[in-house]
C-alpha cells in the first residue's frame, strides 16, 4: 500500500513519525536507492526503503506494554554508560518507544510500544491526557502537615503555581491531601518534572513520587520493575483518546 514515507518507517518499528521526519531531513533514508525528501511516498511491498544503507526492519505485530518503573531508571531510548534504562527491564528485542516518560527519581506506570503512530498521538501536548500521581513530601519543621495546611497546599496546586524556566503558571486538574504528608495530584498537561517543580514553587520538597494512572490505565497490581501486555480493552482505550 502506497503511504507517506514517515508512516512506512513508523510501521516498521524503526522510529516514530516525528523521528522518521528527522531521519529524512538528515538524508538517512533512501527509496529505491534515491535520497528521500519530505513528501515522498512508498509501498513497502514494492519499494526498497533503507536507513543508512540497511533495509527497514520487517514489520512485527504491535506491542503494547505497561511497566511499573522503579526509581533510578531513565525512559530514553538512548543508552549512557553506567545508566539504567527501562528497556533493560523488558525481555523483548523489538524496538520500543515510551509514552508518558518519568524522570529518573520517579516511579510508576509508563506505556511502551512499537506503534510509532500511537506514541506520537498520545505524546502530543495538546491532547492533555490525565495522569494521576501519589506524592509524599518531606516533613516540614520535623512534623506532618495539619489537615488545614494540607488542604491549603492542595488548593494552591489547583489555583496555579509559578514553576519558572519559561513555563509560567501551571495548574493541577485536581489535588487532594490524604494524611502523613501524602497527596494525590492529577495533571492534564505534562511539563518536564512538573509535579516536583509545582511543589518546589511552594517551597516544598518531594520525597517520593509515583504515577499510578496514565490516560485511564492503572498499574493493576504490577510490582516495581515488572511489566505486562495491555489488555485489548486498554489498547482500545488508548487508541480512542
Amino acid at each position: 500500500m502506497n503511504a507517506v514515507l514517515q508512516k512506512v518507517i513508523a510501521d516498521s518499528g524503526l522510529a516514530s513519525r516525528r523521528e522518521a521526519e528527522k531521519m529524512i531531513k538528515m538524508g538517512s533514508i533512501k527509496v529505491n536507492g534515491k535520497l528521500a525528501i519530505l513528501g515522498d511516498r512508498a509501498d513497502i511491498t514494492k519499494d526498497i526503503v533503507t536507513f543508512r544503507g540497511k533495509p527497514l526492519p520487517q514489520s512485527v505485530g504491535k506491542i503494547y506494554i505497561k511497566l511499573n518503573k522503579p526509581v533510578g531508571y531513565t525512559c530514553t531510548n538512548r543508552s549512557f554508560p553506567g545508566e539504567q534504562n527501562v528497556f533493560q527491564l523488558i525481555s523483548l528485542k523489538d524496538r520500543l518507544f515510551s509514552i508518558g516518560r518519568l524522570d529518573k527519581d520517579s516511579r510508576g506506570i509508563i506505556i511502551l510500544t512499537n506503534d510509532g503512530d500511537l506514541a506520537q498521538k498520545i505524546s502530543h501536548p495538546k491532547l492533555q491526557h490525565e495522569k494521576v500521581y501519589e506524592v509524599k513530601l518531606f516533613q516540614q519543621r520535623g512534623e506532618d502537615f495539619s489537615e488545614y495546611e494540607g488542604r491549603q497546599i492542595a488548593y494552591l496546586l489547583t489555583k496555579g503555581v509559578e514553576i519558572g524556566e519559561g513555563d509560567g503558571i501551571v495548574k493541577a486538574k485536581r489535588a487532594e491531601y490524604l494524611q502523613d504528608n501524602h497527596f494525590i495530584v492529577t495533571l492534564g498537561e505534562g511539563r518536564k518534572r512538573q509535579i516536583r517543580r509545582m511543589f518546589g514553587g511552594l517551597k516544598l520538597r518531594v520525597a517520593d513520587l509515583q504515577r499510578t494512572n496514565f490516560a485511564g490505565i492503572g498499574l493493576g497490581g504490577i510490582k516495581e520493575g515488572e511489566w505486562r501486555n495491555l489488555s485489548p480493552q486498554e489498547v482500545e482505550k488508548l487508541k480512542n483518546k
